[in-house]
């Protein structure tokens, strides 16, 4: 099996962070649209459809990782909210429940595979851990914009600026302060969630919450159509992955042949 996970490029970390915001607004959207146990049940249907093609792949597809990153932006996003509105767990209670368990991930993970790099999902248990992984950080990152954009009060446009430097802060200590380039990464990818999804809500909500009320359905759609855009052109740089050097970065073919 090679790699299964794209690399990690500018266009990443955009595509990252509007699924991000995506997750958020349409998770919203359908659980206020149609009954909430629908939106939920549907939701982990398409999740696990997405899951099952990404398993099914045995190498990196653009449209395949970036649905499944998708459906979890999505569902992960119910998690966090049934946590929350259904059972009445704080968001400080779920965001430190959820932080353990993504660490408990890491744990397992480096136990038996030695490795949380992202340059080496090339197996059955590698591809679950990361998953569970990603999986973890949208919901722990879901619990956390709220947390300081209801529980501490900041509203969305001052979470999204805290969590816009703080997100910045791992690729700035990776390249000038020496930072391991596996936990730069994991830590701006749980930054990305709480980020993306506090500009949406900034965005979507209503003017008595702080937002500009543009609504959580045309805010999807927008989003929809930037990510699809975003994947269309990962596509067309043909699905390079994590640790592979790009065409300009690999070295010249060698215009010698053997006798």
């Amino acid at each position: 099996m090679r790699n299964t996970v794209p690399a990690v490029t500018a266009l990443f970390w955009v595509t990252k962070l509007l699924t991000t915001a995506m997750g958020e607004t349409a998770s919203d959207y359908l659980v206020k649209t149609i009954d909430p146990v629908v939106a939920v049940g549907g939701a982990f249907l398409l999740f696990a459809a997405a899951l099952v093609l990404q398993f099914a792949v045995r190498r990196y597809i653009p449209w395949v990782y970036w649905s499944a990153v998708l459906m979890v932006a999505v569902f992960g996003t119910m998690v966090a909210d049934v946590l929350h509105v259904e059972l009445g767990i704080p968001y400080l209670v779920s965001t430190v429940v959820l932080a353990v368990a993504l660490a408990a991930v890491f744990v397992v993970w480096y136990a038996t595979q030695r490795t949380l790099s992202v340059h080496r999902i090339d197996s059955r248990a590698r591809q679950f851990f990361y998953w569970c992984a990603v999986l973890m950080t949208f919901a722990l990152g879901t619990a956390l914009g709220d947390l300081t954009a209801v529980t501490f009060g900041l509203g969305y446009f001052a979470s999204a600026l805290v969590f816009g430097i703080l997100f910045a802060i791992p690729g700035i200590a990776y390249r000038w302060w020496g930072l391991g380039a596996t936990a730069a990464f994991w830590s701006a990818y749980v930054l990305t969630r709480p980020f993306g999804a506090s500009v949406s809500d900034g965005l979507a909500v209503s003017h008595a919450r702080g937002g500009l009320a543009l609504g959580t359905g045309p805010v999807s759609i927008a989003l929809l159509a930037a990510i699809v855009v975003c994947v269309a052109v990962l596509s067309r740089r043909g699905g390079r992955t994590a640790g592979e050097p790009s065409a300009a970065a690999s070295p010249a073919p060698s215009t010698s042949s053997a006798s």
